[in-house]
């Protein structure tokens, strides 16, 4: 009897359990700036417009292809739409320090954290990177992506544009 009730307990979390993009909110957890401040998560915000989150780390080279081919479109991507791009390295402690390079080298405009105990990784179902999720103007998570291929980015940039104009967008 006790098995039957734990698998029906089981299977009614499963059940009412939320998943990336189907408007969740952020999560709250502190992670650390370039500078090695902190930042709560909670706090990302756009005024009311679009919020790109991509999971990065230094030793992925699709995410570091993804997050150069949005910098190549950045500014025109904010002109459009507003919208803001927040970078968060899963880099660990050892390995976090390549990340300030990185960025320099890379010349990349963004906002950029990192997550050296994985903590946000872990809140927000990331399993592997590349992952990027798309929030809208109320902070809700409307759009998940796990993986990089050429050209993801125009798709993103798509899904942004609808937000901005008020649109659903379709996963």
């Amino acid at each position: 009897m006790k098995r039957v009730i734990l698998a029906v307990t089981a299977l009614f979390v499963l059940a009412s359990a939320t998943l990336p993009g189907d408007g969740r909110k952020i999560p709250s957890i502190l992670v650390k700036k370039l500078d090695g401040s902190k930042f709560n998560t909670a706090m990302i915000s756009n005024d009311g417009k679009p919020v790109v989150i991509s999971f990065w780390a230094t030793w992925c080279k699709p995410c570091k292809k993804e997050l150069d081919a949005i910098a190549e479109n950045y500014g025109d991507w904010q002109k459009e739409t507003g919208v803001k791009l927040i970078a968060i390295s899963v880099d660990d402690a050892r390995s976090s320090g390549k990340v300030v390079t990185d960025v320099k080298t890379k010349g990349w405009t963004y906002e950029v954290y990192i997550d050296e105990n994985q903590d946000f990784q872990r809140a927000m179902g990331v399993n592997n990177v590349p992952h990027t999720f798309i929030v809208d103007g109320k902070g809700d998570i409307v759009y998940s992506h796990n993986s990089y291929a050429d050209g993801d980015e125009d798709i993103l940039f798509e899904h942004i544009k609808k937000l901005a104009k008020g649109e659903k967008i379709e996963h």
